[in-house]
């Protein structure tokens, strides 16, 4: 079986690209990829959320597979929007990788040890504020660009500290530059991080069962929970909204979620837990708990944000 595979065509996105493929060539898999640009890849100045609220890292590979010219996509998870596409599903979501976040400083030895009103980088209103509950001393600023030119960006003295993924610096094979890695009592993880989202046409069914075989069973249960979660909350991507899901040594499931001011002031935190088989329930008792607590105040303030970011921007943005 041969198979078209659209990916973006940074060394982070190649990568789990070339990962993808490496599992499906196991099953006998023939695999051509098919580069993409999307518009999160053609505009890397200004905060994200002069862009667009959802998909700039996934609407071309989206329009790819509708428009049959790849057979399937491969996204970081957290890219990808919990409204999924009509006609598209989201077909496998191979075992996870590390979903903390780390801390990559260019003098200091950890998070604590980093001087006052030192400049910290990050493209994400989830860390910023996480990181102002902790330490509202920081001057916490927009930083975007890869991995490697954020990396180069803090190396030049731009900033005194980003903060990255951990999946993405180790598979990039960067994990000398971690600094610190953030506990999640400090800094949550963004919904579906360090996994994998392999998306493809609902009516492919002979994609589909290839694809299946790639589906980690805890790794599944756990985005689902997150992604319902963030689903009920109707935060977006782009919202100060974290969540853990995971499978616990018992086989139970467990879910944290967390949603934040914007100030970084006020923390909402809410636990449950369950089975595996009821990872979607689970997600939607989580954020009931955290709208019970006031969330949708704090996102609905978020989008107010988002909206005027969107309207300062001077270039048009993919809708």
């Amino acid at each position: 079986m041969k198979l078209r595979l659209g990916t973006r065509a940074s060394r982070l996105a190649r990568w789990q690209a070339d990962w993808i493929a490496a599992r499906l060539k196991e099953l006998d898999c023939q695999v051509e990829m098919v580069p993409l640009r999307t518009e999160g890849d053609r505009r890397t100045e200004g905060p994200i959320g002069a862009i667009g609220t959802q998909g700039v890292f996934t609407k071309e590979l989206q329009r790819a597979l509708l428009e049959r010219r790849i057979d399937l996509a491969v996204h970081s998870l957290k890219d990808l929007s919990t409204e999924l596409v009509a006609g598209l599903v989201l077909a496998a979501t191979p075992r996870r990788g590390p979903t903390a976040d780390c801390l990559v400083a260019r003098e200091a030895d950890s998070f604590d040890g980093l001087p006052e009103g030192a400049i910290v980088g990050t493209g994400s209103l989830r860390r910023k504020t996480q990181l102002l509950y902790r330490r509202p001393d920081l001057d916490v600023r927009d930083i975007r660009g890869n991995v490697e030119t954020r990396l180069e960006k803090c190396r030049r003295g731009e900033y005194d500290a980003i903060v990255l993924a951990e999946a993405g610096l180790v598979r990039l094979e960067l994990a000398e530059a971690i600094t610190d890695r953030f506990a999640p009592e400090t800094l949550l993880s963004a919904v579906g991080q360090g996994a994998l989202g392999v998306e493809a046409r609902a009516d492919d069914t002979d994609c589909l069962a290839v694809l299946a075989r790639l589906n980690d069973p805890h790794t599944r249960a756990a985005v689902v929970a997150e992604r319902t979660m963030m689903a009920r909350l109707e935060g977006g991507c782009l919202a100060p909204i974290g969540a853990w899901g995971r499978v616990d040594e018992s086989g139970r499931l467990l879910l944290t979620g967390r949603v934040m001011s914007l100030d970084g002031r006020t923390k909402l935190d809410a636990t449950e837990t369950g089975t595996p088989e009821e990872a979607e329930s689970l997600g939607r008792q989580v954020a009931d708990k955290l709208a019970g607590q006031g969330a949708e105040t704090l996102i609905h303030a978020a989008r107010e944000l988002e909206k005027q970011i969107r309207s300062r921007s001077t270039r048009p943005f993919e809708k």
